[in-house]
């Protein structure tokens, strides 16, 4: 008997085989941006990321490290010393306690919003490897309608293991310390060059710090350029501290996830940034001020080049450029950001072309930085004298 042919059946087949189809060879960059994005690494448990920092960086130079982890490069021999970072560790958390019928509560580590916690995916690092779980969340069923509203309390999240008890708990390898990173994977979206993923800030300026040494040791440049990975930034730029102390640079330049504010419901003062509007400098942040003469130089470089820059003014935000500035004596610094939507969640989006300026704008200043430059920068002698 002849099968009957459901209406628009061919339609489905058609679109689940395009799904099932072997995607398209990524480029090196995008591989990287994923790499690092899927990597876990909250503040003390850099390990993954810096495995992968540590790969990228030996064919380039010396690699040595600081007593909390960060990782340094040196390339070039001679000239002003500049230090170029960003940070490996991204928002997370630790388990804290295992209750009796099996939920885990957790330590935050960074600033998280509290709104952005419950009914999320999350792997905890265990002594027996990854275990997954989800942040609970009260069902709206029964959740009284003046209470929908309320702003969710940190102290109510548990974790959910699938676990029925304390002991099932323990024999998944959890226990309190435990390292705690959101579940969120790269992809594209969409064939737009935008790319969702978590810890963008900062894995998207570890990849550009990366690719920008490579192009830096291929192409020369006239400095003792030391790249640095750093470690706990986000639970108040403890890496950058040690890294510089140890570098002690003559200019520092942070690389960020910058800050994107063209999604419905911000406002125009949060921030000026916006995807695909190029690198945001910036003029101001809750931990540093820029170099106003190293500002400058920037902003030439990128006209001379042809480079879209933003300039940006961020209230609530630090970077590591607020401890590179005060190494050895105190060194001109600026923090260079790549665009994010939804910073401090699981999901943020960058945007390919964003990325792509920022390395090149990084390369060109950088290749800027001889003796004579840098000594104007660091020169503050009133005029006349």
């Amino acid at each position: 008997m002849p099968s009957r042919v459901l209406p628009g059946l061919f339609t489905l087949t058609g679109a689940l085989c395009a799904l099932a189809a072997p995607a398209l060879a990524e480029d090196e960059t995008k591989a990287l941006l994923k790499e690092l994005s899927n990597a876990a690494g909250p503040p003390g448990y850099e390990e993954a990321v810096r495995a992968i920092m540590v790969r990228e960086f030996k064919p380039f130079g010396p690699v040595s490290y600081d007593g909390l982890g960060s990782v340094i490069v040196e390339n070039g021999a001679s000239g002003p010393k500049i230090m170029l970072d960003a940070h490996m560790d991204e928002l997370g958390g630790e388990t804290r306690r295992v209750t009796t019928d099996g939920f885990v509560t957790m330590q935050m580590l960074g600033g998280w919003l509290d709104e952005a916690l419950p009914g999320q995916r999350w792997v905890i690092i265990g002594s027996k490897g990854p275990v997954r779980a989800v942040s609970i969340i009260r069902d709206v069923h029964v959740t009284p309608p003046e209470e929908r509203a309320k702003p969710f309390n940190r102290d109510q999240l548990f974790l959910d293991l699938g676990a029925r008890s304390a002991g099932d708990v323990a024999a998944l390898g959890v226990e309190p310390g435990d390292p705690v990173v959101p579940d969120s994977s790269f992809d594209e979206l969409n064939g737009s060059g935008r790319y969702i993923g978590k810890a963008w800030d900062d894995r998207v300026g570890c990849a550009v710090v990366i690719e920008a040494l490579k192009r830096l040791a291929a192409q020369g440049h006239p400095n003792q350029l030391f790249v640095a990975a750093t470690t706990q930034e986000e639970i108040g730029l403890r890496g950058a501290h040690t890294a510089a102390e140890i570098i002690r640079p003559d200019i520092g330049i942070a690389i960020e996830g910058g800050m994107a504010g063209d999604q419905p419901g911000t406002h125009p003062d949060e921030t000026n940034g916006r995807l695909g509007g190029g690198p945001d400098i910036f003029l101001y942040d809750s931990s540093a001020l820029p170099n106003r003469r190293l500002v400058k130089l920037l902003r030439s470089v990128a006209s001379d080049k042809g480079l879209p820059v933003q300039l940006d003014l961020v209230q609530g935000y630090g970077d590591d450029s607020a401890e590179m500035q005060k190494a050895g004596g105190g060194a001109p610094t600026v923090n260079i950001g790549v665009p994010v939507r939804y910073m401090h969640v699981h999901n943020g989006v960058m945007d390919r072309k964003d990325f792509d300026a920022t390395v090149d704008l990084v390369v060109d200043l950088i290749q800027h930085m001889d003796a004579g430059t840098v000594s104007q920068i660091r020169d503050f002698t009133p005029a006349g004298n």
